[in-house]
């Protein structure tokens, strides 16, 4: 990606100025929020060693497949609950819409993070309707 093309999290900013640090490992995201997004990026750009190394390493799987026919279209946050910079845990709620094989389709969920080991990490989520 160049540094002038946004970043799919939606923040309105240049990939390299906003999660493309964070999926690098250069920068941690601050907030529970900011790592729903940086993983939200990663999903859309494919970034699967960021993915599992965001999740919590006791709910994390072995091994984690992308379908490539996915593609991610744009996020939408519905609700956070704590996750902020003094916070241990928090909730963001999500809307991930993409396109796909069979059409746009949109993956609703409600995140949970932990901090561990100081940094956040994606713990699980409840699918919406």
């Amino acid at each position: 990606m160049s540094g002038s093309r946004r970043c799919p999290c939606g923040q309105g900013e240049a990939f390299e100025e906003c999660c493309g640090p964070v999926l690098r490992g250069e920068r941690a995201a601050a907030t529970a929020e900011a790592l729903m997004r940086s993983r939200y990026t990663a999903f859309a750009v494919g970034e699967l060693d960021y993915l599992l190394r965001s999740w919590h390493p006791r709910t994390r799987p072995v091994e984690l497949a992308l379908d490539p026919a996915q593609r991610w279209l744009y996020l939408e946050i519905i609700r956070t609950d704590r996750g902020g910079l003094f916070d241990d845990t928090g909730t963001v709620e999500f809307v991930a819409h993409y396109r796909d094989a069979d059409g746009r389709g949109e993956l609703r969920e409600t995140s949970r993070f932990a901090r561990s080991g100081g940094a956040w990490v994606y713990l699980d989520g409840t699918h919406g309707r």
